[in-house]
């Protein structure tokens, strides 16, 4: 009988998967000092960030029930 893998719990909290099997995450440095950022800078925080194709498999092999 194979054993579940575990989810790792951080990586869950963080990762979404798209319906088109990329994943997704919020970019850092949103948080505070936001004053000191430009206004462009600011905007591209905003949108959603997607793993790199080079650290798919280890961001898949952290979160294997979400795909």
């Amino acid at each position: 009988m194979a054993k579940k893998m575990k989810t790792k719990r951080a990586a869950a909290k963080r990762f979404k998967v798209t319906a088109t099997g990329k994943i997704k995450y919020k970019k850092s440095h949103l948080r505070h000092l936001l004053s000191n950022k430009s206004k462009s800078a600011k905007k591209d925080k905003n949108e959603p960030g997607y793993v790199n194709p080079a650290d798919y498999h280890n961001a898949i092999s952290c979160i294997p029930y979400l795909r």
